[in-house]
C-alpha cells in the first residue's frame, strides 16, 4: 500500500493510526449516522466507535472493528475526540468516492493526541492528498443505560421487509408506534396521518422473521423525527435486530456488509414519546 511510506518518521508520536487500502468502507458506514455535524470518535484497541446524538433523545453508534482495518496501531487503552463529522465525509470522499471498479482509495488515518488535529493521508492512483481535520475534547455521551439482560422483547428480521414497510410510512404522522408481543400480532409498526391509522404486521413465523423472543406486549411510540435519520443505516444493512427494554427504550442494530463483506454494525438508541395504553 502506498500510503505505508508515509510520516513513518512521525509514526512514534501518534496514540492512533489506522489504515485501509478501501476509504469506501469507512465513509459508507459513517453517512449512515451523518445527522448532526458533532460526532464523538472512541477508540480502543478492539476498534473505533463513532457516535451522533440529538438532543438526549437519539444516538447513532457505528462500530468499525480493528480488523476492518489493515493497520490499527492504539498506543492507550482509549483515545477519544470530538470532530465534524460532515468535514471529515467531504475529506474521505476527496477525490469523489469513485465507485468505478478497481479504482480504491486508500486511507491512513493518524492522530497525535488532546489538542492536534486528525490527519488523514487519502492516495489514489498516486496521488496523494493531507487533510487536517480540528479535534475537540469530547462530550460525555449519553448514557442510555440500554443492557441486554433488562431486554423484554427482540425480534431479528431481514432488512428488506422493513425497507418495504419504511418506504410506505404515512410521514404526516409525527410517531411510529412499535407493538411487541408473544401473541397477534406479533411485531407491528402503527402511524397515525392525515390519510388515517395504517399497521405493518409481521407474524413470528414469517419467512422475514429470523428470531422472535417477546417475553410481554409492549406498545410504544416513537417521534418520527428521531427515526427517520435510521433509514439511511436501513438501506445499508442486510438485517435490523430490534429491541425493546422495561422502559420502553428502542435499539436498533443494523449489520452492514461493506464491499469486502466484512460485517460492521450501526445502532440507534432512542427514547419513548409517550406511555400508550393497552387497547
Amino acid at each position: 500500500m502506498p500510503l505505508s511510506a508515509q510520516s513513518q518518521a512521525d509514526d512514534d508520536q501518534y496514540v492512533l493510526k489506522a489504515s485501509m487500502d478501501n476509504a469506501r468502507n469507512l465513509s459508507n458506514i459513517l453517512k449512515a449516522i451523518a445527522f448532526k455535524d458533532h460526532s464523538i470518535f472512541t477508540a480502543t484497541p478492539n476498534g473505533l466507535r463513532v457516535t451522533v446524538e440529538d438532543s438526549k433523545c437519539l444516538q447513532a453508534n457505528a462500530f468499525i472493528q480493528a480488523e476492518i482495518f489493515q493497520e490499527f496501531t492504539i498506543k492507550e487503552d482509549l483515545v477519544a475526540f470530538q470532530i465534524n463529522l460532515t468535514v471529515l465525509l467531504d475529506c474521505l470522499n476527496i477525490f469523489g468516492g469513485s465507485s468505478v471498479p478497481g479504482v480504491l482509495t486508500a486511507l491512513r488515518m493518524c492522530y497525535r493526541g488532546y489538542g492536534y488535529p486528525l490527519t488523514l493521508f487519502l492516495e489514489e492512483g498516486g496521488v496523494v492528498t493531507v487533510c487536517k481535520i480540528n479535534t475537540q475534547e469530547p462530550e460525555e455521551p449519553i448514557d442510555f443505560d440500554f443492557c441486554s439482560t433488562n431486554v423484554t422483547n427482540k425480534v431479528i428480521l431481514l432488512s428488506e421487509s422493513l425497507k418495504e414497510a419504511f418506504s410506505e410510512l404515512d410521514l404526516t404522522s409525527e410517531v411510529l408506534q412499535i407493538t411487541m408481543s408473544p401473541n397477534q400480532p406479533h411485531f407491528r409498526l402503527s402511524t397515525f396521518g392525515n390519510s388515517g391509522n395504517a399497521h405493518y404486521d409481521y407474524p413470528k413465523d414469517s419467512d422475514m422473521m429470523e428470531v422472535f423472543q417477546c417475553t410481554e406486549t409492549q406498545t410504544n411510540r416513537y417521534k418520527m423525527s428521531l427515526l427517520k435519520p435510521s433509514t439511511k443505516a436501513l438501506a445499508l444493512s442486510c438485517k435490523v435486530s430490534v429491541r425493546m427494554d422495561g422502559r420502553g427504550f428502542l435499539s436498533l442494530q443494523y449489520l452492514v456488509r461493506n464491499d469486502e463483506g466484512q460485517i460492521c454494525f450501526v445502532e440507534f438508541y432512542c427514547c419513548p414519546d409517550e406511555e400508550v395504553e393497552e387497547e
